[in-house]
């Protein structure tokens, strides 16, 4: 890459991006966008809301603090960028723009990423009152947007809440990728904080798992939705495992011969649990009224549902595509937005490479570059003398 002159790179700097505090943090913006207010953060970053000057639309900008400070978090921030422009289906956040301020590998430090702005998230939605239609369109969205990322190999594993965004107009969207393949969540792994009230039996107790993971944890939400608070709420993975089986029962033998022995050990320790049937554990007093609508959803399909999807063996419980054609989600049945076309192939070798930190560092700074130029992305603010100048 040719070096600019700290002359040029400092005039690109300023004819191109801002500086702006939010809270303690300074987010470096390109022009185009103003009005930034902070919107919430995570373990990954801050997220501000603004208004995209350019497109005349309300943005979400993420930034990623130096995403490459370890290892793990390196890995996030790259697989992430990876798939965002990789996946593109109306039930998932779409990538708008991304950008760096820093203009060289020694100086990079932040990325930006773009993406749709939503309303609310789940958590805030679970607390209102929804009647039948809204329920079961969100649930059918969440399904859409899972299958998709099944279809491009990639299985979430870590659904909940906190990452699903909606807009008023029920419309729906997942905000991230989950769990990379490689991240280990054994059951005997020391618990850390980490919300993990929604992930399958099958994860907690680190078994193998396929594409109906993320069925478990969609049930999980439905019937948080139902009941108004958090169907398991373990406080690590052992208790979470002890809320399982007091609500749905000890698991058959045949689910704890495909246990790793030490889990099994203990697994088979606990005491019997004969576990509740659903219309007690979900009675109709919790459930909207029946719809009056054209769908006629009601209360003993949502049950019915919800009984197919909270099933602890994963052989035993219904798949996505299954889920989709459900009485109570299929109303919403929709060819184009159920199969949609698929995303490019993810290259899923980026979940097993074992890189440095500077090497991940060099690796995001690459993929920022090529989105970069591919996109133009500055081009909005550009003039044409700055334009070529990389």
């Amino acid at each position: 890459m040719p070096y600019l002159g700290p002359d040029m790179s400092t005039t690109r700097l300023s004819t191109m991006f801002y500086t702006v505090e939010v809270g303690d943090t300074k987010f470096t913006i390109l022009k185009r966008y103003t009005n930034l207010k902070p919107i919430g953060s995570g373990a990954q970053g801050i997220v501000c809301a603004a208004f995209d000057t350019v497109t005349q639309q309300n943005v979400a900008i993420k930034k990623l603090s130096r995403p490459f400070q370890n290892v793990t978090h390196a890995k996030r921030a790259y697989r992430e960028f990876k798939l965002m422009k990789l996946v593109n289906h109306k039930n998932i956040i779409g990538l708008l723009n991304a950008f760096t301020p820093q203009r060289c590998l020694d100086e990079f430090q932040d990325v930006y990423l773009v993406m749709e702005l939503m309303d609310a998230n789940l958590c805030q939605v679970i607390q209102m009152d929804l009647d039948h239609e809204r329920m079961s369109y969100l649930l059918y969205q969440m399904l859409c947007g899972i299958k998709h990322l099944h279809s491009a190999g990639i299985i979430h594993r870590d659904l909940k809440p906190s990452n699903i965004v909606v807009k008023s107009d029920c419309t729906l969207k997942i905000l991230d990728f989950g769990l990379a393949r490689t991240a280990g969540t054994t059951f005997m792994m020391t618990p850390y904080v980490v919300t993990r009230y929604y992930r399958a039996p099958e994860v907690i107790l680190g078994m193998g798992y396929k594409e109906n993971v993320d069925i478990w944890s969609v049930g999980c939400i439905m019937g948080e939705m139902i009941r108004g608070g958090v169907l398991f709420p373990g406080t690590d993975h052992i208790d979470q495992w002890n809320k399982i089986i007091e609500q749905l029962g000890t698991p058959a033998q045949e689910f704890m011969q495909r246990l790793q022995p030490t889990v099994r050990n203990y697994v088979e320790n606990r005491p019997r649990y004969p576990g509740y049937p659903f219309e007690r554990l979900f009675p109709d007093v919790l459930f909207p009224s029946d719809s009056s609508e054209h769908n006629r959803l009601k209360a003993s399909q949502a049950r019915d549902l919800l009984s197919r999807m909270l099933v602890i063996d994963p052989e035993r419980r219904i798949s996505v595509d299954d889920a989709l054609l459900h009485n109570y989600i299929n109303v919403w049945y929709d060819e184009g937005e159920v199969n949609a076309p698929a995303p490019g192939p993810y290259d899923h070798s980026v979940d097993e490479r074992e890189h440095t930190v500077d090497q991940w560092k060099e690796l995001i700074y690459q993929e920022v570059m090529e989105y970069e130029t591919s996109h133009n992305t500055a081009s909005a603010s550009q003039s044409p003398d700055t334009a070529g100048s990389r």
